[in-house]
């Protein structure tokens, strides 16, 4: 046998082992969203898959730049690398032509991307397991593998569609929901995950996190996001409203703070202590009738309240009624 030869089937046969060993090992194999809403200034993601915690390997986003899903065989280094090449000014068609021209493993990887103005750009390798592929847009763009069919996506888009004008988390469930309903994973659920970045979103205005939601394990992940989901809505605006009264803006305050106790009616778990806040806020604005109906209430709900508000420096000379 020649060297030549040799070399051919040591090669051939280092390839198959490899395969075999990458084979056997567990992998996002899932169907994700990527979208923007340019006008609200916010990127995110949604994912689910028959995968544990599929949200510590897919979802990737930063504020004022993009955001990209990594799966199938996922390759993470996408996910800073695309935001990367993002930030420098490249296209997501482009981004995800650098990203795959020197990945060995690009066939069976599967990745969306959008910017934040709302550029949007998917690939399917032809490696990745059926049915894979997915479809994009202005402003989004949804991929899948290992899907019980091209509907999954299909519904993804027209649910996303259908719901402009909503905020940017909800949309992004409803495409998540529509695929899950329209078939999904075809191996089932387990995991669930929603990312959506804003800057300044996050508590006290330190990071971009609007909503950062992760469902690990759990029979229901759907479900599960859904009720996470309506705290983190109710949570964002709270940090808004919270965050401009740091800041002395105290009006804005006032507006996002009432917007978050009437979005908080429909989540009671929360409600004592947003209307806390809301008392902080109105007391604040110089609102003395509003600031005490608000915390009488908050109080009545969670009497352990009381105690914080008598040494509260923000409601010095307030009590309840």
């Amino acid at each position: 046998m020649t060297r030549a030869a040799r070399s051919s089937l040591l090669a051939a046969a280092l390839l198959a082992a490899a395969l075999a060993a990458h084979a056997g090992q567990p992998h996002p194999s899932t169907f994700s969203i990527v979208a923007a809403d340019p006008e609200a200034g916010e990127v995110g993601v949604a994912v689910a898959s028959r995968f544990f915690a599929v949200g510590t390997v897919v979802p990737h986003a930063e504020a004022g730049v993009g955001a990209v899903a990594t799966q199938s065989f996922a390759n993470t280094t996408y996910g800073p690398r695309g935001l990367d090449l993002l930030e420098r000014g490249l296209t997501p068609e482009e981004t995800i032509e650098v990203l795959t021209r020197a990945d060995v493993g690009r066939e069976q990887r599967q990745v969306g991307i959008v910017a934040a103005d709302g550029k949007s750009a998917t690939y399917s390798g032809p490696g990745c397991n059926a049915w894979a592929g997915g479809r994009s847009g202005p402003g989004y763009a949804m991929q899948g593998n290992i899907l019980t069919g091209e509907e999954v996506v299909a519904a993804m888009e027209r649910a996303f569609l259908a719901s402009a004008g909503e905020p940017l988390a909800e949309r992004l469930f409803a495409a998540l929901a529509a695929g899950d309903a329209a078939g999904g994973d075809k191996r089932g659920r387990q995991s669930a995950a929603l990312l959506v970045v804003r800057a300044g979103a996050g508590y006290g205005g330190f990071t971009d996190r609007a909503v950062d939601l992760r469902v690990d394990d759990h029979p229901d992940p759907f479900g599960e996001l859904e009720r996470l989901l309506g705290l983190a809505l109710v949570n964002d605006l709270w940090n808004r409203g919270w965050t401009a009264f740091t800041e002395e803006r105290f009006a804005e305050a006032l507006r996002w703070q009432e917007r978050t106790a009437a979005r908080a009616e429909a989540t009671p778990g929360m409600l004592p202590e947003v209307l806390y806040d809301l008392a902080v806020i109105r007391w604040a604005n110089g609102d003395r009738d509003g600031a005490r109906a608000a915390l009488a209430r908050a109080v009545e709900l969670n009497p352990n309240l009381a105690e914080q508000a008598k040494g509260d420096a923000d409601l010095e000379g307030l009590e309840p009624r």
